[in-house]
């Protein structure tokens, strides 16, 4: 439902003119101009009945709606939910309500990892903390990556057991990004931080220095360590899938990146891939196995969060479950 949402706003954004899809663009986060973007861009050939289609569901949904409302808060909370999901919406939806400023914030979006580690290096761990669970999961993991060892436990660590914002954090907040974030009184404690946002960060951040991150929470407190690793998914939990879990997977996984991905896997993962596969396919595949030559390690598991990106799509989407326990076979 996600993907075609995209490609349906991908056709109305080429059907309204340049003008008017950068006035739209404007008004959207970074990670959703890439995905309208790289939408567009793949878009060929689309045909009349097509995108009278998308136009007429637009003026559907249009029509729709009074141009004014009772209770706004129930309308942004309504909107957010039937276009993103409850899940993502939630986090925008206090961040609106709430009446934060977030345009520092939004700011850092647009910037790599490198120079956004620059930017708070000298900070202190909490505050880097809380402006880093505002980020993308994996935009944060490459931000911490260029932090040293220890600081970058620390702030994990404090990312692990944040348990919300209060108003006196965006208070600090501003100093360090130029009064960009607002606080009071009146402004609700935040939903984010957490086992679950530590988990997705760490799964993002390569073995070397997810098994260091993961130790110094242990030292700390070792439930809370064990309660992240039991949120993590790695790339050796695709174990866990059963049989058409694994073939959905398949399907969307292109052969190069699979062999790359494989190349660090257990045999036993390998073996339960190659089960999944026509004869003909798994023949194939361990032969391009053998002749690929020794890979970096960065490439290897690169290619695994891109695997890994793959199978948490598909269990959003509810077309996977992860987890698994089924016995079916190929067919």
């Amino acid at each position: 439902m996600e993907e075609q949402g995209i490609q349906d706003a991908a056709i109305f954004l080429m059907s309204i003119g340049e003008e008017e899809a950068a006035e739209v663009f404007k008004h959207l986060s970074p990670k959703e101009v890439q995905k309208l973007g790289e939408a567009i861009s793949r878009t060929r050939g689309i045909s009349r009945e097509r995108v009278d289609q998308v136009m007429d569901k637009f003026t559907e949904e249009a029509a729709s709606h009074s141009l004014l409302v009772s209770d706004t808060d129930n309308y942004v909370r309504s909107v957010l939910k039937r276009a993103l999901g409850d899940d993502k919406a939630s986090l925008l939806i206090d961040r609106i309500l709430q009446g934060d400023d977030v345009t520092g914030i939004e700011s850092l979006k647009w910037m790599d990892p490198l120079s956004v580690a620059e930017l708070l290096r000298n900070e202190h761990p909490q505050i880097m903390a809380t402006i880093l669970v505002h980020l993308d999961f994996e935009q944060t993991a490459g931000i911490l990556k260029h932090l040293t060892e220890r600081t970058r436990n620390d702030v994990m660590l404090r990312i692990a057991t944040l348990e919300g914002i209060q108003p006196t954090a965006l208070k600090d907040l501003n100093e360090v990004l130029y009064r960009v974030l607002s606080g009071g009184d009146k402004v609700r404690k935040t939903t984010m931080g957490g086992v679950g946002t530590a988990a997705e960060i760490i799964n993002l951040m390569g073995t070397a220095i997810e098994a260091s991150v993961i130790d110094a929470i242990r030292e700390h407190d070792g439930d809370l360590a064990q309660k992240i690793m039991d949120k993590m998914f790695v790339f050796e939990d695709l174990l866990k899938l059963d049989n058409k879990s694994m073939q959905t997977v398949l399907k969307e996984v292109s052969s190069d990146m699979l062999i790359i991905a494989l190349k660090g896997a257990t045999v036993e993962l390998r073996e339960l891939v190659l089960a999944n596969m026509s004869s003909r396919a798994a023949e194939s595949l361990r032969e391009d196995l053998e002749s690929r030559g020794p890979m970096r390690l960065s490439e290897v598991e690169g290619q695994q969060k891109e695997v890994l990106k793959i199978v948490r799509r598909l269990s959003d989407e509810g077309q996977v479950v992860l987890g698994g326990g089924g016995d079916d076979g190929f067919v």
